[in-house]
């Protein structure tokens, strides 16, 4: 037996195993989601269920509560990513400086929000912004720093609350994008900065001329990852707000899941899955088109 042949054989059943993994808990959901949108579906007797054609799908357009849930969905993009990438590399740029010491330690520090879970940092931001006096932040504003005199109620308005969410977004989020770049950074060589300064280049100069596009690459990664991430949210809104007041506030993920196990509403929360696919898949597909092509080569 050719050798070629051989290690395909060998490699045969991983891969047998791979695929059958992806038919049953990627393909099989997916495409059984597009065929439950197309009905009034009845998740007890299925077979009871009644077809209603792309009703769902113009229900979709018509409920003025899926925008207000793209509306904060972009939101989340427009803030939180920008929130993530600066505050990620501005960290990184501050623990690579040759004047600080202790670095595996400020690394520990600001990756900790990362591998903590989201329900716990989720009701613990909960906690932080609760209403009334209850609430540590408020205590500091109204009590200790005498900055308000009454205290706000951060989740029973529309934009503070938004705002406690896209804080704990960019908080969590900001650690992997630090590591990222940390291993950008020590990956461009020091021959460089040091020909630079010979130049007369250094400091914010050598950043911009030679930091920012040798990370091009990472920048891009980083970038496409965070939009994708930040068009799933879910979990922060569905702890935080459970999507109030008044569903101002949730995003096109949190607003499905309601509309499926809280209205048993399954196919017309599976036509809104199949419009966020779309919008994930066009949004990914453009970013690699526009942004994920760069390489460098030293």
């Amino acid at each position: 037996m050719p050798k070629a042949l051989k290690q395909y054989v060998q490699v045969a059943p991983f891969l047998l195993v791979g695929l059958v993994l992806t038919l049953a808990f990627v393909l099989y959901p997916m495409v059984k989601g597009m065929y439950i949108s197309f009905f009034h579906y009845n998740v007890i007797k299925p077979d009871t269920s009644t077809s209603v054609g792309f009703a769902n799908y113009a229900h979709v357009f018509r409920d003025p509560k899926n925008g207000i849930a793209l509306r904060n969905s972009l939101l989340m993009v427009l803030v939180t990513v920008p929130g993530q990438w600066l505050c990620g590399m501005l960290l990184a740029l501050l623990i690579n400086l040759r004047t600080v010491r202790v670095k595996v330690f400020w690394r520990l520090i600001y990756y900790v929000p990362v591998i903590s879970s989201w329900i716990v940092v989720s009701y613990l931001f909960q906690f932080l912004f609760a209403d009334g006096n209850e609430g540590l932040v408020n205590y500091f504003l109204v009590d200790v720093l005498h900055v308000l005199r009454e205290p706000i109620g951060w989740l029973q308005h529309t934009w503070s609350a938004n705002l406690v969410v896209w804080i704990v977004s960019i908080w969590k989020g900001a650690g992997w994008v630090m590591v990222l770049y940390l291993a950008a950074l020590q990956s461009i060589p020091a021959a460089l900065y040091e020909a630079a300064e010979i130049d007369g280049a250094k400091g914010i100069r050598a950043f911009l001329s030679i930091t920012l596009p040798l990370m091009r690459p990472v920048t891009a990664y980083v970038i496409i990852n965070l939009i994708n991430g930040a068009v799933q949210a879910f979990i922060q809104v569905y702890a935080i707000t459970q999507g109030g007041p008044l569903d101002t506030t949730q995003l096109l993920n949190t607003y499905l899941y309601k509309q499926a196990f809280q209205y048993f509403d399954f196919g017309y929360a599976s036509a809104i899955s199949v419009c966020l696919g779309a919008l994930i898949f066009v949004l990914t597909y453009a970013q690699q088109r526009t942004i994920g092509r760069d390489r460098i080569e030293y």
